[in-house]
């Protein structure tokens, strides 16, 4: 039965991104402002949805960081239909063309940016992903199938039904933004079939989830893992600025994927920099994991072995490592990081500049917050999640990464001899 109903969606999926496709700029700007209106306006009923399920996830233990991902407040309600409307005010890449090149024999070569078709977004406690992955696959012309996990289901109908009102408003159809009714595992497992209908598969959230989906998928699939981020701070680093770099990354908001895990210090100024550390830590009451050359500095440190690095704490828990030198700060994040976002604190240029040119990461920041490793502060408007993955994106996926291009040639006859 799953899979009739899982083929039911994907068809009717199909068949409305059609719809989506020959819509104009402006067309999908007035829904989209449409759905952010009414999103506000279902406030009460999405709050209610909402308290329901924060109340079954805390008695059912659930941890700190996936209640705060899981509880929507109004000012959070309002927050995603500001992303909505901010997401008006971008470009729409669909239909933007570059020209590659004029042949010999007069032929025209363009490349013109069109939508992917049917996106299968899968998700976690994560209700805000419902309004955000709604509107960015809209905006870049696509039809999109959310399937979110249990704890958050109710939460995210109401928050697509008012999208979906909508688009019935502008008689468009309901499956543009289809959401899975049924957290079914089965019933998901026969989505990531569905490669007659759907085009491309993006999971977030916990690094289980992702490599199931990746594992059972007859479907291209992005895949969004864990977020072990860390800061570096060089020899040459500001040490105010490094400490406020790590409380922002470490304690503004611990639950997200892109808040720091790790601290490298390079170890001629760990005698002055850890010390700062621990005074602040310790007033956030964040949890120290540290070194055999670190552990003196820290009142009520645990020591960490060298296989133990590289964990997603996703709480007020961090690790903190000595290094020599900028060298074995890379290899340190070549050996545990995550491809997702690093950061590196220093006043040499050129250090800076070789860290920029040889982490594999996603993001890489010089003196700036890992925070900023987010789609809205990257100027992309919201973002569908964070790709560690390198085809087709990498990085914060805004609405050209939910697109691709096509070959346009235009000729005047010519054939080929």
């Amino acid at each position: 039965m799953s899979t009739d109903i899982a083929v039911d969606i994907a068809a009717k999926a199909s068949h409305a991104a059609k719809a989506v496709a020959n819509l104009t700029t402006e067309q999908k700007d007035f829904v989209l402002q449409s759905m952010a209106n009414h999103i506000r306006s279902a406030s009460e009923t999405i709050l209610a949805a909402n308290a329901d399920e924060v109340a079954t996830a805390s008695a059912n233990g659930t941890s700190a960081a996936m209640l705060d991902r899981l509880t929507l407040t109004t000012e959070r309600i309002n927050a995603m239909a500001q992303a909505i409307e901010q997401i008006i005010s971008l470009p729409d890449p669909v239909g933007a063309t570059r020209q590659i090149e004029r042949r010999p024999n007069g032929i025209n070569i363009e490349k013109r940016r069109i939508a992917l078709g049917v996106i299968c977004m899968i998700y976690e406690a994560r209700p805000n992903v419902t309004a955000d992955a709604g509107a960015l696959c809209f905006k870049s012309g696509n039809a999109v199938i959310l399937r979110c996990g249990r704890e958050a289901i109710q939460t995210s109908l109401a928050i697509a039904k008012a999208m979906q009102q909508a688009l019935r408003e502008h008689e468009l159809p309901d499956e543009v933004i289809s959401i899975v009714p049924d957290p079914d595992r089965d019933l998901m497992l026969s989505l990531l079939k569905q490669d007659n209908y759907i085009d491309l598969v993006i999971p977030r959230g916990g690094e289980g989830l992702i490599r199931f989906v990746t594992e059972h998928s007859r479907i291209p699939v992005i895949q969004h893992f864990k977020g072990v981020c860390h800061l570096y701070v060089d020899q040459s680093a500001d040490l105010q600025m490094a400490l406020e770099l790590l409380l922002n990354g470490k304690v503004q908001r611990p639950g997200v994927c892109n808040a720091l895990e790790g601290l490298l210090v390079n170890k001629y100024i760990a005698a002055d920099f850890l010390p700062m550390v621990a005074t602040a830590l310790a007033k956030h009451d964040v949890i120290v994991h540290a070194c055999k050359q670190s552990i003196g500095y820290f009142a009520n440190a645990q020591a960490i072995a060298d296989s133990d690095f590289g964990q997603e704490y996703l709480a007020p828990e961090i690790a903190i490592r000595v290094v020599d030198d900028l060298d074995a700060a890379m290899a340190h994040i070549d050996q545990f990081g995550s491809q997702h976002t690093e950061v590196i604190c220093t006043a040499d240029q050129a250090n800076a500049e070789r860290f920029i040119r040889q982490v594999d990461s996603a993001v890489v920041m010089h003196n700036a917050s890992s925070r900023f490793s987010d789609g809205g502060e990257l100027g992309l408007g919201a973002e569908i999640g964070i790709s560690t993955s390198k085809l087709h994106a990498y990085g914060p996926m805004g609405l050209e990464a939910l697109t691709t291009e096509k070959y346009v040639v235009t000729g005047n006859g010519q054939t080929r001899g």
